[in-house]
């Protein structure tokens, strides 16, 4: 329910922002073009399989995992939706 200033549907309209911002940065990442051979941090061979399903890939599975999980540690978004979430 929006109150004070703000119009009805704000509430809204904050969640659709956040989402096509979310949308937007992850389209950013994806790569393309041709894969590369071996991993760029490790250097391991990356699997034709793999080179063949996800085009542009530059990271072996493990290094892949590791930068994912690096990358979820840090959102940047308001996954909570509460006003004492956004005071933090």
């Amino acid at each position: 329910m929006a109150s004070g200033w703000a119009k009805d549907g704000a509430e809204q309209e904050q969640i659709d922002a956040t989402v096509d911002d979310a949308i937007a940065r992850i389209k950013s990442q994806i790569k393309q073009g041709e894969s590369a051979i071996h991993c760029e941090e490790c250097d391991a061979l990356i699997p034709e399989a793999r080179r063949i399903a996800v085009p542009g890939v530059t990271l072996c599975i493990q290094c892949q995992e590791a930068f994912d999980k690096k990358q979820k540690a840090f959102s940047g978004y308001n996954r909570r939706g509460s006003k004492d979430s956004q005071l933090r």
